[in-house]
């Protein structure tokens, strides 16, 4: 017996070795070509701005260079007051990606399973979806009281309808055979919306939620540039205004980095929760 168990093992062992130095090589692919492609690109922005290109259409004589954005954000980290803006950010980011996924999921799996929801609901919400997030600032303020909560609604708007929308099509994307087996079975509506729905389009959740978070970053510096004074957004316009180029940059990057790292955050949680999803891509 123990004969068989370690020649199992060898048999066995090779192949994870295998596996794992594929593994290990595409990681390292894509790592090498993320960093290349970021060196390139700084490349090429040193020399726009260095050699102030002037191009007619396009000008770079007034955008800083790489060295000056470095400095520019080694600057805001000293200030008292970076740490108030990205909290306050990342806060109304959390809030309104909380709501908007509560929401936008608990809807999408009604919409995408129940044809009477759907015939109620789709048309109104199709008509609010064109609407884009710059328009409702207005409105918002005049309904919240504060503008911390007009805010918030704001990135909420904005990362519903991607949720929402994804959770409706991979409701809609399920093999109708599974839940007719699940019917038969005698299984109840919460059952099949526990064992059946909810699995089955959780991929497509992972990525509305995911395309959500991203558009959350996008609508929350919109708010903020407007009603904020405090936050990133409210940063980047504050240093337009007094002209300090270098700063506008560093918000750029910190708005972009914080939502690359919470996008890619949430599709590592949808990974853990879709396996059987993982395995099959690959």
């Amino acid at each position: 017996m123990g004969s068989v168990i370690e020649n199992n093992e060898k048999t066995l062992h090779p192949v994870f070795s295998l596996r794992w130095n594929v593994f290990k090589s595409k990681n390292l692919k894509k790592v090498l070509s993320g960093t290349l492609s970021i060196l390139l690109c700084l490349l090429l922005w040193q020399a726009l701005t260095q050699f102030k290109i002037n191009l007619g259409i396009v000008n770079f004589s007034n955008v800083p260079t790489p060295i000056e954005v470095v400095q520019a954000i080694v600057q805001f980290f000293q200030l008292p007051i970076a740490m108030a803006h990205l909290r306050a950010s990342i806060l109304r980011v959390l809030v309104g990606f909380a709501l908007a996924g509560f929401v936008g999921v608990g809807l999408g799996l009604l919409i995408g399973q129940y044809k009477r929801v759907s015939t109620f609901l789709l048309a109104p919400l199709e008509v609010l979806r064109p609407i884009p997030a710059v328009a409702w600032i207005p409105l918002a303020i005049l309904i919240f009281p504060s503008s911390e909560a007009s805010m918030i609604f704001i990135t909420f708007i904005g990362a519903l309808f991607p949720i929402l929308l994804n959770t409706v099509h991979g409701v809609e994307a399920i093999d109708p055979r599974l839940i007719a087996s699940a019917k038969s079975l005698g299984a109840s509506e919460i059952s099949i919306l526990r064992e059946v729905v909810i699995p089955g389009a959780l991929p497509n959740i992972t990525t509305g939620l995911s395309i959500g978070m991203g558009t959350c970053w996008f609508c929350l510096v919109t708010a903020e540039m407007i009603s904020g004074q405090l936050g990133i957004g409210y940063f980047t316009w504050e240093s337009f205004t007094l002209q300090n180029y270098s700063s506008i940059v560093v918000g750029m990057l910190l708005i972009g980095g914080l939502g690359m790292l919470s996008s890619a955050l949430v599709r590592w949680v949808g990974k853990k929760f879709t396996p059987w999803y993982q395995l099959r891509k690959s």
